[in-house]
């Protein structure tokens, strides 16, 4: 026990010293000393040309030599960095006095033999080329990850977690073994409790069943306990629960105002419908209302719902008449997609 006391205390002083040591001391030093960086020609001037440039230019460890390309209007806004035409590269490359170690090919892809060309010029000047995909207003504003299937590159336009398997076992295996305890020991008691306060309440049935939007987008049937009084269901399915709503009978209220209605949904949870974490499920008509209102609405349905959600927990959730907080919601929602982890969760 002293041991790893010990340990985790001396690693903890360690690491505190080595982030001070590489933001005041390492990185400044590799920043002001030009053999600790690459020179770099850019291919191509245009906006993705120009947003590289502005992205490096001020790193530790790069230093733009300049640009190459065939409008040759583009040099009087370059600052001095315009080195010449596309079919300059070989020539440029075998100068004695410029040294190049990399070249960032930011043009358009639909030149397949240009591209080629480049790249067995660029190797066999021993140049190192990396290619910039020139969909750049489709990415600045995402949460984008390249990876790749069989060796094929893919850019992912979300980095979905839950979309590799090995997450969507540990995700399934916590859902199973968490609503599996509660089902077995709070929810029994439960249900007698609810049971009884529900039918001297109210005629009708315990449980209140509805249709829902589960992952992809496909039906299912959500389970709750009923606080309201038995209306028709195409009512029932159209109308959205106020804090005052006169649906409700007192025993009902109590119940949505501890949550405790939602615990059946863990049911759902055993059967595959639905997580114990994730976006919350909405009636039919919301999401078909929000869904017009709402450009990335139904990236929410690229998980199951959940009993309770990240959006919930930092204070979105009951009724949602504001388009800008239901916005509010389904940013949180697109949050936790992008970024679960078992501990998240947890």
């Amino acid at each position: 026990r002293i041991f790893h006391l010990y340990f985790l205390a001396s690693a903890f002083i360690f690491l505190v010293f080595a982030e001070l040591f590489a933001s005041l001391i390492l990185i400044p030093y590799i920043a002001r000393h030009k053999r600790f960086k690459k020179n770099v020609i850019l291919l191509g001037a245009g906006v993705l040309g120009q947003l590289v440039y502005d992205k490096i230019k001020n790193l530790p460890g790069y230093n733009v030599v300049g640009f190459l390309d065939d409008d040759v209007e583009k040099a009087n806004y370059l600052n001095g960095k315009y080195l010449g035409g596309i079919n300059e590269i070989e020539s440029l490359l075998s100068k004695p006095n410029l040294e190049v170690d990399e070249i960032i090919i930011t043009l358009p892809l639909d030149n397949e033999n240009m591209i080629r060309q480049i790249v067995e010029v660029a190797e066999k000047n021993c140049v190192s080329v990396k290619i910039i995909p020139s969909y750049h207003k489709l990415f600045l504003s995402r949460n984008t990850v390249l990876g790749q299937i069989d060796g094929l590159p893919v850019i992912n336009f979300r980095n979905e977690k839950l979309s590799y398997l090995h997450n969507r076992i540990i995700k399934r295996l916590f859902d199973i073994i968490f609503s599996l305890f509660v089902l077995l020991t709070i929810f029994p008691f439960l249900f007698l409790f609810s049971a009884i306060g529900i039918k001297l309440s109210s005629p009708g049935p315990i449980f209140f069943k509805q249709k829902r939007k589960g992952y992809r987008g496909k039906p299912f049937v959500c389970y709750k306990f009923r606080t309201m009084h038995v209306v028709p269901q195409e009512i029932a399915d159209k109308l959205q629960a106020t804090p005052n709503d006169p649906r409700k009978f007192k025993f009902g209220h109590f119940l949505r105002k501890t949550n405790l209605d939602e615990f059946p949904q863990f049911i759902n949870v055993l059967k595959g419908e639905m997580s114990v974490v994730g976006p919350r499920p909405h009636p039919i008509y919301l999401d078909e209302k929000y869904d017009d209102l709402i450009r990335e609405y139904n990236v929410r349905f690229f998980t199951k719902p959940g009993v309770t959600g990240w959006a919930q927990v930092n204070g979105y959730r009951g009724e949602t008449k504001d388009p800008e907080l239901m916005r509010k919601r389904v940013e949180h929602d697109i949050w936790y997609i992008e970024n679960w982890s078992f501990w998240l969760d947890i």
